[in-house]
C-alpha cells in the first residue's frame, strides 16, 4: 500500500512539473490554456475493499438438510456445543490448524455460521438377524460413520487469503505434530500431512492430523477452501481411523456460496 501512495505521488508530480513547464514556454494565452486542458485529469477514487459477510448474511449460505447429500443429518451446533470445541495449542505456529479443527473463525472474521453434517456408512442388519450380527452391523455403521462440521467464515478486504495462507503454512509447519488442549482434555496430535487432494473453490488446501497409535488408529481431515472473501472449513472425522473425504458435502457447500 505504502509503495502504490509513493508511486501515486510521484506520478501526481510529474504531472504538475510537466503543466508548469508547458506554461513557461508558452507565449500565449491560448498556449496556457491548451496546456491546462492537457495536464491529466485527477485519478479515479481506488474502488471500495470487499466487505466481508455477516453471520446474518452467512447463515443461509449454509447446507440445509434437503440441499444436504442423501443419507446425511444436518444441524445446527448450540453455542454450548461450539464453546465446547474451543481449543488452544502448545505451539503457536499450529492455530490455524486448531482453529479449522475448533470450528472457530481463523483470523479477524466480519462473519462466522457452522453446522455439523453427520453421515452413516454400512448396512443395518437384517430384523430377523440374530443378536450377534445386529451388534457386528451396529458396530461397523457407527466405526464408518462420519461426522463433518462445516464453519463458513467471511472477511473484510483480502482478510480470506490470508487466512488461508496461514493455514497452509501451519499444515507445513506442524507437520512434527503437537498438543491440543480442548475442554481440559490434551490430545497429541502425532504428525500433520497432505490429506486428500481437494479441488473447489478458487483454491483449496486439505491435511491429515493423525492422534492415534497402534491400537486404534485415528485420524482427522482438515480442509479449507476459499471462495472470494469467504472461507469453508471442513473438520472431518470417523471412529475408524483416516475419514473418508466427504467430496459430496464439500462440493454441494461449495456450490452454495456461488
Amino acid at each position: 500500500m505504502r509503495s502504490t501512495l509513493v508511486r501515486r505521488s510521484v506520478v501526481a508530480a510529474s504531472a504538475v512539473s510537466l503543466a508548469l513547464l508547458a506554461t513557461a514556454c508558452g507565449s500565449s494565452e491560448g498556449k496556457k490554456e491548451d496546456a491546462k486542458s492537457s495536464a491529466p485529469a485527477a485519478s479515479a477514487p481506488a474502488a471500495a475493499a470487499a466487505k466481508g459477510k455477516t453471520d446474518a448474511e452467512l447463515a443461509p449460505l449454509l447446507l440445509t438438510q434437503a440441499e444436504a447429500p442423501k443419507g446425511s443429518v444436518v444441524k445446527t451446533p448450540s453455542a454450548a456445543q461450539i464453546a465446547a470445541h474451543a481449543a488452544t495449542t502448545d505451539k503457536a505456529e499450529c492455530k490455524p490448524i486448531v482453529q479449522a479443527a475448533s470450528m472457530a473463525p481463523q483470523g479477524t472474521s466480519a462473519g462466522v455460521a457452522r453446522i455439523q453434517v453427520g453421515g452413516t456408512s454400512g448396512k443395518a442388519a437384517d430384523p430377523n438377524a440374530t443378536e450377534a450380527d445386529k451388534a457386528k452391523a451396529a458396530l461397523e455403521m457407527l466405526t464408518g460413520a462420519t461426522g463433518t462440521s462445516v464453519t463458513l467464515t467471511s472477511y473484510d478486504g483480502k482478510g480470506a487469503e490470508e487466512a488461508f495462507a496461514a493455514f497452509k503454512t501451519a499444515g507445513t509447519a506442524c507437520a512434527g505434530g503437537y498438543t491440543m488442549t480442548q475442554g481440559g482434555e490434551s490430545l497429541k496430535v502425532n504428525k500433520v500431512a497432505a490429506g486428500d487432494a481437494v479441488t473447489a473453490g478458487d483454491e483449496a488446501a486439505s491435511f491429515l492430523a493423525d492422534f492415534g497409535d497402534a491400537e486404534a488408529p485415528m485420524a482427522g481431515q482438515l480442509v479449507v477452501v476459499r471462495k472470494g472473501n469467504t472461507l469453508a472449513t471442513f473438520s472431518v472425522q470417523n471412529l475408524g481411523g483416516k475419514p473418508a473425504l466427504p467430496k459430496d458435502v464439500i462440493d454441494a457447500q461449495v456450490k452454495k456460496l456461488g
